[in-house]
């Protein structure tokens, strides 16, 4: 059965990720969450003190590094692993947050990960979300989503997110971590945050989460119907 490549890209906290998880069990893809690996990748950084402006440095650490996902059989979530370790709640602290658009804005790192993600894809049946899957990852993606939200009503999404992972922070330092992250996203050098010209603008601000899920599905259909017809 003939299946097509989604790309879901936009900005922090816009509901990128839960959407294109739900997507793609609804359809029976494959899910890749790109901003995972560079959380992943960042993780790494830290642990092993590695200096970012160091070229050395990078190119040996990012020979080091192996990620995966793997479904939890117990809940059913897609974890992340790295070098074989299950790293998928560290990577979500805000220490992390913090540090990821600039380890992702590395040209090496990006290069490496891209490598991993148009990989993972190669054979269709597959959402990936992350900032850069319809411009760079899959610029032939039959469908491409781009996500958006009011940054109070993003702030307040990562707020629950975080309290639900026991780690208790201020509205106020959550709002500069995202306005942090977008401007350091959209003003990279390599693979910047922008809309790929023939995406769709999803504002989720005021949406549920089923109706996220539900709009991106009949897009999806409405994608493989033309692909089809091809």
């Amino acid at each position: 059965m003939q299946k097509i490549t989604i790309a879901v890209d936009g900005y922090s906290s816009c509901g990128k990720s839960t959407t294109a998880k739900k997507v793609a069990a609804r359809l029976g893809y494959s899910y890749i969450d790109t901003g995972a690996m560079y959380r992943a990748v960042t993780l790494y950084f830290y642990q092993h003190l590695v200096t970012i402006t160091n070229e050395k440095d990078v190119a040996k650490a990012l020979d080091n590094i192996q990620i995966e996902f793997r479904r939890n059989p117990n809940d059913g979530r897609n974890e992340t692993y790295l070098n074989g370790l299950n790293v998928e709640d560290e990577i979500r602290k805000l220490y992390i947050a913090n540090q990821v658009s600039e380890v992702s804005a590395i040209a090496e790192v990006r290069h490496a990960m891209v490598a991993q993600q148009r990989k993972m894809g190669k054979k269709k049946g597959v959402v990936m979300d992350g900032r850069d899957i319809g411009t760079v990852v899959f610029p032939d993606a039959e469908l491409k989503i781009f996500m958006t939200a009011d940054p109070i009503i993003r702030a307040n999404r990562r707020q629950i997110e975080l309290n639900e992972r026991g780690d208790l922070v201020d509205i106020e330092e959550i709002i500069d971590n995202i306005k942090k992250r977008d401007l350091l996203d959209t003003t990279r050098k390599e693979s910047p945050l922008r809309k790929a010209e023939d995406a769709i603008d999803v504002d989720t601000s005021y949406m549920t989460l089923d109706e996220q899920v539900e709009m991106v599905c009949i897009l999806a259909d409405e994608a493989l119907s033309r692909a089809i017809r091809k």
